[in-house]
């Protein structure tokens, strides 16, 4: 048809515009929209101790039920071994963590739920920055870790 002709034509005859690249990205960046909550700059952030060198900056949610915070796992540490009430989705914004057979890198996330009982290690070059969203508080295999759970609220 002739719609057809001239949208090919008009498609086919645009040029794409290309921008020049100006400046380096940044080795850590905070995306949006979470730059909205924190910034752009991890280093500055008010990062709370959890204890074996881990932390966690808390991000307000509306409710009281879904927590949501950015996790500091210090290069080749563990997160002790747990399950999960809910879901625990956990996407990395630097670095990386191994969960059994599974290499976790920048962008990518991991969904973990009831049936999931795992221990994720930081990788061994840098410390892992995660972005991690449960429902339900974390299920710890540890009585030591179940013991301090409500101190830490984690």
């Amino acid at each position: 048809t002739e719609g057809r002709r001239r949208l090919n034509e008009q498609v086919h005859s645009a040029s794409p515009r290309m921008q020049p690249v100006t400046q380096e990205a940044p080795s850590v960046m905070v995306p949006e929209p979470l730059r909205s909550y924190v910034g752009d700059d991890f280093d500055s952030l008010k990062w709370r101790a959890l204890g074996l060198g881990a932390y966690e900056v808390r991000i307000p949610t509306g409710d009281n039920e879904t927590t949501v915070r950015l996790l500091r796992i210090p290069v080749g540490k563990p997160v002790p071994e747990h399950s999960h009430g809910g879901r625990e989705l956990t996407l990395v914004l630097s670095g990386y963590f191994v969960d059994g057979d599974m290499k976790f890198a920048r962008g990518d996330m991991e969904d973990a739920d009831a049936t999931v009982t795992h221990t994720p290690i930081a990788g061994s070059d840098s410390d892992c920055i995660c972005l991690a969203v449960t429902d339900l508080p974390l299920k710890f295999s540890s009585w030591f870790m179940r013991a301090i759970q409500p101190i830490l609220k984690i």
